[in-house]
């Protein structure tokens, strides 16, 4: 799962997770900051990571000490490509909760499909596709998200097509549906390949969108943090630390209570390097759930 230096990058993954936003005031229409009851429900990563876990509004521009915040869509500087990678879910204790696939692939129309699944000894199932263009800019076209079982306080499933302009979520036995503006810095399930193309010295502000089952916004910054080293044998690597921030604005009542003062960090590590491939992953994936670690592995043959 790393990338070349040249127009591609292989092993990219997206992880969504669950954070706030601020709702639509009406179908169709930018969303406010008009609160709502219930659970918070995000998709980012795996960009996919985690909402569910890297959108509707204008683009915010954060300014920075030490690095300037892009407030456009980055560019596209490797191309995402056929990928089939496999991957670990860590818990607090490091003991493994889950075991991941990820296949990626084109599709017609000059799309690029996402999808990254884990699956849960106790029988959890996280299960993300995305499908995104890739012309000059990342543009993120289609998200839908799959979250059940015991591992999980709610089970969710949550849809939007930027096409149809429509949107369809479901939190438990709640259920909600209607037309929704896409801004263009969406980066639910595709935050990885965002991070890989980030330009040296630089940040990105985007956004991501949540559910409860209504839609809400939340703005989101990400940049370096700084660079750790990594062992692949006795050869030691460097990797950036990534750090994805998310904001809450304007939130009152119910939903800030549900959310807390402050969302999580979800960190993000990148080989550097000629390839940019993905290391680590550590944050939670879930509404003030625990803090999990994701990192790649290999499959496992049968015993003979």
């Amino acid at each position: 799962m790393t990338a070349p230096s040249t127009e591609h990058s292989e092993g990219s993954f997206a992880i969504a997770t669950p954070l706030p936003g601020q709702p639509p005031d009406q179908p169709g229409r930018a969303a406010s900051d008009v609160p709502v009851d219930g659970a918070i429900i995000c998709r980012p990563g795996l960009n996919r990571y985690a909402c569910a876990a890297g959108r509707v509004g204008v683009l915010l521009a954060i300014a920075l000490t030490s690095a300037s915040a892009s407030a456009e869509p980055v560019a596209v500087r490797y191309a995402e490509t056929i990928t089939h990678g496999f991957l670990l879910l860590r818990g607090a204790n490091d003991d493994v909760l889950a075991y991941g696939e990820l296949v990626q692939g084109p599709v017609k129309g000059q799309r690029m499909q996402s999808r990254l699944v884990f699956r849960f000894k106790d029988g959890s199932l996280w299960d993300e596709t995305v499908t995104f263009t890739q012309q000059k800019v990342f543009r993120l076209m289609s998200y839908h998200h799959v979250e059940r079982g015991p591992s999980f306080p709610q089970s969710i499933e949550v849809t939007f097509d930027r096409d149809t302009g429509r949107y369809r979520a479901k939190v438990d036995d709640k259920t909600d549906d209607g037309k929704i503006d896409l801004p263009e810095d969406l980066h639910n399930g595709i935050t990885i390949p965002i991070l890989k193309n980030l330009t040296p010295g630089t940040a990105a502000a985007g956004h991501m969108l949540v559910f409860t089952p209504k839609p809400y916004r939340l703005d989101t910054e990400l940049r370096a943090e700084g660079e750790d080293k990594y062992l692949v044998g006795d050869v030691a690597g460097t990797a950036t630390r990534y750090l994805v921030k998310m904001e809450l604005r304007g939130l009152t009542g119910v939903v800030a209570s549900i959310m807390g003062k402050d969302p999580p960090d979800i960190r993000y590590w990148i080989t550097t390097g000629p390839g940019h491939g993905f290391v680590k992953l550590e944050g939670p994936m879930f509404l003030k759930g625990p803090r999990w670690r994701v990192e790649l592995t290999g499959p496992r043959w049968p015993e003979r």
